[in-house]
């Protein structure tokens, strides 16, 4: 355990309040560790320690990976009240949903006098109004010395609002905050104590990734000004670098969603295209050129139309240089089509099989003036080349370190000889794993000629399903008269004819191969034919009847279905996996495809072969499989140990004897053929998967892919926690890049969290009470009621009315929402039960159908409400609609202009107008926010009888005759 965490614990359990306090610690310094220790300090004699469940699952697999060997049960909705209330006296540590926690609360269900404490662990995500705040409010109530502990590693979530860390200590009565950011005195001394060795590379990006980065950026900042000049939005906060992060949405929503109503199209368009580019700029560093590509298929596809960013000055070059990264297309001279006259001779691959060059065959090709060639890039990402290399240099290292035959046997545990590569999600663990295990062209060749076969799928299936064309009626024309396309405009779309052609061509290349390969059948060396296939089959494909051109639109919404279709495919080849044991890059048990003699040295050998055809190689490794399912290397086990010798299995559907490994007999890569250098074991690992990886593996060696702010200091604990151990860390940054700025980013904004964290806590007042408890968030509206009493003492002596405790019945369901709590804090008795008919009773006679703005769409749309309202209808007098608008968001559906004259099925107003006419007696109240809400209940309520909670339970459920009580019909 490292120092800095006991001090933390010290802290906090030395705290005069029953040790209740707020700690905000830097983000990667193992949150989950600290709290699981604090768990492991609790004694059965102190009573039950309730944990509220967080909302993220990987919190809470560490939680209990760092809590183990003791599982932590959870209580639910699926326990019985009975059952519930034995785990509540059984003085252990359990967690526990807030929905249900609350409920049982309010039903006096739970033993509050037996309860040790709570535990928060994600207490930035919460605010005054939450279910959280609503049980610390009345378990504070019932049980004064029981402690508050609060937790939370996004110091930038604190901040975001006005005095938001303030709000939320007096929202949970907790007086103390305590602040451990990254640059705290304990906690830099002892992470740089024993540091572990890093090698920063840093990686030139290629001129087309410069061109597309300084593209997209120049986009970005033409709609960052567009944005100014609406004068909507706070200008400090529109800067290129906040436009890296995920919170710049929340930014520009909060500014922006109470006038959202009144914002115009292009305002609202340019909100999400700034989403749209941050997303492109992250994949350009972390996906490869094909995929790329066919990202930006998509988004030309769905966004072409209504999106700003795409007539932006710069967008053309985002296509252009993404296209040039994949290929190219030149007529069989050698001109490149793009350079329109200027000779430009470049290299041009042939499809992997033909002997010459790939043209456009068969009729399409005499229709042009000159045949055209695909030219193939296929430019692999420079940080392939760097890993590889980074590998070897660590192989190389190894065998001079051990030379031949001897085991690593006799080594302790400070060097395990493990590499672990971490990058941001599974999908580019997959493809690394790939190109160590293939090579990169095998790689982005298969990749290619999937986005080859998905076109050529598409346009069959587009040629299939297509109408007979019908003459124009008119539509786009004047006068009658049809306007010639102008010269250029027709060269255009001839090249485009051409493009569309040679790339059609090429996909019916590889089917026919596929499907010549498919008849020969003992052919080991089959193509890619689209993913998750099974036993090596390939669905033959028609090739293209006619290769007309489909240009634009119609060929870029292909693309998009056949991303869509591959997707699917993918998914339906993942469930087949599903019963897999090996873990994805997560760290439970060792499954197969996995080596598991970690002592012996790396059996490797070159990657390619000697020759092209028939010098085969066998290695055996101990204990090693490879999955059977392993399709092109892509669909692998992610924690899979990939050695140099586990090729591919080079036809899908084989499977492969343990300890034998399939012969490769492929062709010779270029790259990694006859000189290769062998390569080391490797582990790689998503960090989207939020697992205690370091503590499962202990790596000696970690290779960063993806540079990530809270991985690093979760490298750094670990180090600290094992001073002995020997630790290199390689870090692969793009030089240059949006990468780079966003890690040095992120770095500066939390620091500068932390900093206005330390000005408020320097300023903060939090109103205590004479015993020196937290009087929470409304303490300044107690005393008013005192001092009223005798404001008025003409009114019979000044003598106080006795009021009465207005009651509302609450619908179980309904605590997932905020209203039961704010009801709560204006003095109403929350009665919480099921209820067949509406969320809210008032009175026998008024039952209230709450709904959400988000929840009145998706009701309409499902006929929900009709049926809900029906039933109201029918067992109540006054049966009511509330629509319930946020506190935060505009007062209105939609702007007054957009509002029409006729009724249309797809207008909310239109609905609600013939809801009204349909159910005549029905009552809509429309409520600004949750407060708004709340003073409309108790208005309701002023001259009403209280409900009964027996007879609202009883509403629309039948007897045991079957008869339903009360029916009005």
């Amino acid at each position: 355990m490292v120092q800095f965490h006991e001090h933390i614990i010290t802290e906090v359990l030395d705290d005069p309040q029953n040790g209740s306090g707020l700690v905000i610690v830097s983000s990667g310094l193992c949150l989950p560790k600290l709290i699981s220790t604090l768990l492991l300090l609790h004694t059965p004699s102190q009573g039950t320690l309730l944990i509220l469940s967080p909302h993220q699952p990987s919190f809470k697999s560490q939680l209990l990976h760092h809590f183990h060997p003791n599982p932590i049960p959870e209580i639910s909705a699926d326990l019985p009240s009975h059952h519930r209330h034995s785990l509540y006296t059984s003085s252990n540590v359990f967690f526990i949903t807030p929905r249900i926690l609350i409920v049982d609360l309010l039903t006096k269900k739970l033993p509050t006098s037996q309860i040790a404490g709570l535990i928060i662990p994600t207490v930035h995500s919460l605010t005054e109004t939450s279910t959280e705040a609503f049980i610390v409010r009345i378990f504070r109530s019932l049980n004064k010395t029981a402690f508050v502990r609060a937790f939370s590693d996004k110091p930038h979530s604190m901040v975001s609002g006005f005095a938001k860390a303030e709000r939320i200590m007096k929202c949970l009565y907790i007086r103390k905050m305590h602040l451990w950011p990254r640059f705290h005195v304990d906690v830099s001394q002892e992470l740089e104590r024993d540091a572990p060795e890093v090698v920063d590379i840093r990686v030139p990006m290629t001129k087309h990734m410069v061109g597309i980065q300084k593209a997209i950026i120049e986009v970005m900042d033409a709609c960052l000004k567009e944005m100014r000049k609406t004068n909507k939005v706070d200008v400090e906060d529109l800067t290129v670098e906040n436009g890296l992060f995920k919170s710049f949405d929340e930014i520009v929503r909060r500014q922006l969603d109470p006038i959202w109503h009144t914002l115009g199209k292009k305002t609202k368009q340019l909100v999400s295209d700034l989403k749209t580019l941050r997303k492109l700029l992250d994949y350009l560093v972390r996906y490869d050129a094909v995929t790329y590509l066919k990202y930006l298929d998509t988004l030309r596809v769905s966004e072409s139309f209504r999106s700003v960013w795409v007539f932006a000055e710069s967008s053309y070059k985002i296509f252009e240089y993404a296209k040039k990264r994949v290929y190219r297309f030149v007529t069989s001279d050698g001109v490149m089509l793009s350079d329109k006259g200027k000779s430009s001779k470049g290299k041009k691959r042939k499809l992997k099989g033909d002997d010459d060059k790939e043209q456009v065959g068969g009729t399409s090709s005499t229709s042009t003036s000159s045949g055209v060639v695909l030219d193939e890039v296929l430019e692999e990402a420079p940080k392939w080349k760097v890993l590889r290399e980074v590998l070897e240099e660590i192989e190389e290292e190894r065998q001079q370190a051990f030379p031949r035959g001897e085991h690593l046997v006799e080594e302790d545990d400070d060097d395990s000889g493990i590499v672990l590569v971490a990058c941001k999600d599974e999908r580019s663990c997959m493809q690394l794993e790939g190109f160590i295990t293939n090579g990169p062209h095998k790689v982005m060749r298969d990749e290619w000629e999937n986005y080859l076969l998905g076109k050529g799928e598409l346009r069959d299936l587009h040629t299939r399903f297509k109408k007979k064309p019908k003459k124009p009626k008119g539509f786009g024309i004047l006068d009658g008269v049809v306007h010639a396309p102008t010269p250029q405009n027709a060269e255009a779309s001839s090249i485009n004819k051409q493009e569309n052609d040679a790339l059609l061509a090429a996909a019916a290349e590889i089917r026919k191969r596929a499907k010549k390969d498919d008849a020969v059948g003992d052919d080991p060396q089959l193509p890619v034919s689209g993913r998750g296939r099974g036993k090596g089959t390939v669905v033959p494909i028609k090739p293209p009847q006619n290769a007309e051109a489909s240009s634009g639109n119609k060929q870029e919404h292909d693309v998009l279905l056949a991303s869509v279709s591959e997707i699917r495919k993918q998914a339906k080849k993942d469930e087949a996996v599903g019963d897999d044991p090996p873990f994805r890059g997560k760290g439970r048990g060792k499954g197969r495809g996995k080596v598991r003699n970690k002592k012996g040295p790396a059996n490797v050998k070159g990657l390619g072969n000697n020759d092209d055809n028939n010098d085969k190689k066998e290695a055996i490794l101990d204990k090693l499989v490879i999955s059977d399912s392993e399709n092109e290397g892509q669909a692998d086990q992610l924690n899979q140990v990939v050695t140099a010798d586990s090729s591919e299995a080079t036809c899908q559907g084989d499977t492969i004897d343990p300890g034998v490994l399939r012969k490769h007999t492929g062709e010779a890569d270029s790259t990694v053929s006859r000189n290769a250098k062998p390569l080391p074991p490797v582990h790689f690992y998503a960090l989207e998967s939020g697992q205690p990886i370091l503590d499962i593996l202990r790596p000696s060696i970690i290779i960063v892919y993806h540079p990530d702010m809270s991985f690093v200091r979760e490298i750094e604990v670990h180090k600290a926690e094992n001073p002995s151990k020997k630790l290199k860390v390689y870090f692969l940054f793009y030089e240059e890049s949006s990468e780079v700025q966003k890690f040095e980013a992120s770095i500066r904004r939390e620091n500068g969290a932390f900093e206005s964290l330390i000005r408020q806590k320097s300023l903060m007042m939090i109103p205590v009470d004479q015993d020196g408890n937290c009087l929470g968030l409304n303490s300044s509206l107690e005393p008013q009621t005192m001092s009223s009493q005798n404001s008025l003492t003409r009114k019979a002596g000044g003598r106080k009315e006795v009021e009465k405790e207005m009651q509302v019945i609450v619908d179980v369901r309904e605590f997932m929402s905020s209203l039961p709590n704010v009801l709560h804090q204006k003095g109403m008795h929350i009665i919480p039960v099921t209820l067949e008919v509406g969320d809210y009773i008032l009175s026998p006679l008024i039952c209230v159908e709450r709904k959400s703005i988000q929840d009145l769409f998706m009701s309409f749309t499902s006929g929900r409400l009709y049926h809900q309202v029906e039933t109201m209808v029918r067992y109540y007098r006054i049966p009511v609609l509330l629509i319930e608008f946020s506190q935060d968001k505009s007062f209105s559906f939609q702007s007054a202009s957009d509002i029409g004259d006729d009724v249309t099925p797809n207008s909310i107003i239109s609905k609600l107008s013939l809801l009204a006419l349909h159910f005549p007696r029905l009552r809509i109240i429309w409520s600004r926010s949750l407060h708004a809400t709340a003073e409309i209940f108790a208005t309701l309520k002023a001259n009403q009888d209280e409900p009964d909670e027996t007879k609202a339970m009883r509403v629309g459920v039948p007897s045991e005759d079957g008869i339903v009580e009360d029916d009005v019909r």
